[in-house]
Formats: structure tokens, sequence, C-alpha cells
């Protein structure tokens, strides 16, 4: 039934608003992000497969298509003086699509065009230097990292793709033990490289058999052609690591990023979290839904794993920022083409 699938889907794309697209090269989407990819979800925008891209040039909205509907990720990557025309201009063209995981600014064009505006989570910054670990609250944090040193675990970073292999077999391991093992989600998430993208930055953690233990790996964010600060893309850890692993190779990279002077350092999006009120003219329904969700035993057993997402995070104790999902009906069968196009379904 697949082909049959595939084949639907594409009489549907083929349905929805006509959009126009540019075919904007790899390297000019990197050369916008450097310039204009402050956010999170930034870079992964220039180097994931299979979006769409809005553009005058200058600037860009990605955007996915499924089930005749037309889905923004992110904010737009153009100078932000310019993100409201770009919000307005792409509004039209799509005939009201769908914005996911966007900034309050963006939130706020959209709830002027009549949009409902929904919280979809949080993402966690640690802003640096003034966060470091010290102190009570983080003694966990610390301690992770102390007894993988004791136990004779050791910490580096690979700048140079040397690990490939080991990187391979790693994550081919990892996967082994996830919820839904046959494919990777998307949109929200690009599929995982063994080799790293241009800027992005990669931390090991080996055992103390100098076998590779755990990885994590980071998307850059811009401003003006500078590295301003990284986000969390990718972890991969062995299925049998200590809980220790990923907590204390966290902490590393942090450390390292603030004595090279990095401003901020993000954790990504813990979805789902503290869904509450927007604020803004919103539709109650999908936050009963989103809450309910979060709670739900089965979503996070057989789904995906929310609660344990936020629990990581929040060990960091760093700045909560919300999140927000934008749609001007909010469709059962919208929520459907989103929930297909992220592969959750």
């Amino acid at each position: 039934m697949p082909s049959l699938r595939i084949h639907i889907d594409r009489i549907l794309e083929g349905a929805a608003p006509k959009v126009p697209r540019r075919e904007l090269t790899h390297l000019e989407r990197l050369a916008l992000v450097r310039r204009h990819g402050d956010f999170s979800l930034a870079y992964s925008t220039a180097v994931q497969q299979k979006l769409s891209y809005f553009s005058d040039g200058d600037g860009y909205i990605a955007f996915g298509t499924k089930m005749k509907h037309h889905f923004a990720l992110g904010d737009p990557v153009v100078d932000p003086a310019d993100r409201p025309g770009y919000i307005r201009r792409f509004v039209e063209a799509a005939g009201g699509p769908w914005f996911v995981q966007i900034s309050a600014a963006t939130a706020r064009v959209l709830a002027g065009l009549g949009y409902q505006v929904n919280r979809l989570g949080v993402d966690t910054r640690l802003h640096l230097p003034a966060h470091d670990f010290s102190g009570k609250r983080n003694e966990t944090v610390r301690y992770s990292e102390r007894w993988l040193t004791k136990k004779g675990f050791t910490f580096a970073e690979d700048r140079a793709n040397m690990l490939l292999d080991e990187v391979s077999r790693l994550s081919e391991n990892w996967r082994g033990e996830r919820i839904v093992k046959r494919w990777e989600m998307g949109f929200l998430n690009r599929p995982f490289a063994d080799h790293l993208g241009a800027d992005m930055r990669r931390f090991v953690l080996h055992g103390p058999e100098g076998e590779l233990v755990a990885i994590l790996d980071f998307d850059p964010l811009f401003s003006d052609g500078k590295v301003i600060g990284y986000t969390t893309a990718f972890k991969r850890k062995h299925v049998d690591a200590t809980p220790h692993a990923e907590i204390g190779l966290t902490k590393f990279a942090v450390d390292r990023f603030r004595e090279e002077g990095i401003s901020v350092v993000t954790l990504g999006l813990s979805p789902l979290l503290d869904v509450e009120p927007s604020g803004f003219a919103e539709s109650s329904f999908w936050r009963g839904a989103f809450q309910r969700a979060y709670r739900s035993p089965w979503v996070n057993r057989s789904r995906f794993n929310l609660q344990g997402q936020a629990a990581f995070k929040r060990r960091f104790h760093g700045q909560e920022e919300p999140t927000y999902i934008a749609f001007r009906k909010g469709t059962l069968i919208e929520m459907l083409g989103l929930l297909r196009l992220i592969k959750a379904i």
C-alpha cells in the first residue's frame, strides 16, 4: 500500500495552493542563514532535504506540503525588519498556511492577520556566560561529569569527521532501542547524518576501553555572518550507556562554548511542555489536545517520550522560551497532514 499512499499524496499536493518556489542552492541557503539564522531551526531549514522555499533572494521561508496544505517551518530567514512583510506575502500566496515552531515575534504578526496561535512547547536557552553549572541546583549535572571522569571516560571534540564508522555503528545501535525504529521523524527534526555539515560541532564521549559511547551534535546560530551560538541537533548514545553519559557530555560541550565566548546554547524544543494559554486568540480544542497528549502514557510509551525529553532539558536550568504554532482554521485534516509531515504517524 505505500505506493498507493504516495500516489494519493502527490495528487493532494498537486491540489494545494500554487506557491511561487525559488530553487535556492545549498550554498545560497547557507549564505542567508549566516546572515539571518539567529533561531534554533534556522540551520536545519537550510540543510534539510525535501523542503520548498518562498524567496526573493534576500531571504526565505522554508515550508513543506502534505495533504493539500502548506506548513512553514520556523521563522523567516531574513533580516528581522523584513520578516513581517515576508510573512504577509507568504500567507497570501499559500492560502492560509500553518506556521510551526515559531517565535513570539512571528506569532504576533500572524495574530494580526487573523491567525489562531497556540503554544507548541518550549525551547530551553542557556545564556552564556551568565549561565554556568555552579550552585546546588546544578549539583547533579556536575556529579555526572565527575562520575564519568572517575570511571575512566574521556570527553573530546571531533571537528574533522574522524570517527564516521564508529558514529554510524553507534547510531544503528541507538536506533534499535527507539520507540519507533523503522524511521526517523522529519520536518521538525531532519534525518541524522554520520558526517558533520558546515559549521556544525560534534562532541564525543569514549568509554574506559576507548569505545565510542555517546555523541552530541550542534547546529550553529548566526548573526551578521558570525556564529553567536549553537543548538542541539542530534544525540546518540549506546543502548547500555550510563545515564550520566548524556548529561556529562552536554555539560562538557556547554563549558567549551562558554570558554570560546559563545553567547547562547539552546537545547531545542520540548514538544507540548507547558501548553498554557498563549496570550493570543487561540484554539481551546488544540490546547486541550496538546495537554492530554503530553500527559498520555500511551503517547509517551509508544509514540514519543515527551515527558522524558522535557525532564532531561530541565536538568540544566535554562530559560524556557515558549514556541508557537499558528493556523487559520486548525482542522483535524490539517493536523493530520502536519503529523504525517513530521512522521509522527
